[in-house]
């Protein structure tokens, strides 16, 4: 079994996105047997909310589902459990990367490595209004094509 955790800041627009539409396509591709997926944040101020409502909208716009998804705060405990931790920015992985105990052996980094796009971190939605969850879906399907493509062939 390999083991997936997105992560953000709040864990309620970009991580949740990421965790919806992985989730989704590696069911639709029978990889759910094989492949788990989790999101959680950074921070503690959303804990056990859904996702952002414009990012619940989006997603299900092209058919993805986010409701079912509450946060969460990262743990140092995630390090034992997943095999890839996904940060969406920068900021995400300087803090990932301070919690990271010295026995990790998986794969602690930016999501977007995993994507075509020349763009390397995943923008903040609020600051785009619709366009910008949008424009996060379409990084997000990209990269978890990629990653997809990634565990299969390791």
């Amino acid at each position: 079994m390999t083991r997936v955790l997105f992560v953000c800041l709040g864990n309620i627009c970009r991580s949740p996105t990421a965790h919806g539409v992985f989730e989704q396509k590696i069911k639709a591709q029978g990889l759910d047997k094989r492949i788990e997926v989790d999101s959680a944040g950074t921070a503690s101020w959303h804990q056990g909310n859904p996702p952002d409502s414009r990012s619940i909208r989006a997603a299900k716009g092209r058919g993805y589902a986010l409701d079912h998804l509450r946060a969460r705060q990262v743990t140092v405990s995630d390090f034992d459990q997943f095999d890839y931790i996904l940060a969406m920015d920068a900021n995400n992985l300087a803090d990932l990367e301070v919690m990271c105990p010295a026995h990790f052996t998986g794969h602690l980094g930016l999501f977007l490595a995993f994507g075509g796009a020349s763009e390397k971190e995943v923008p903040d939605p609020y600051h785009g209004g619709e366009a910008g969850f949008q424009h996060v879906l379409d990084l997000v399907e990209d990269a978890c094509d990629g990653l997809i493509q990634n565990i299969v062939n390791r």
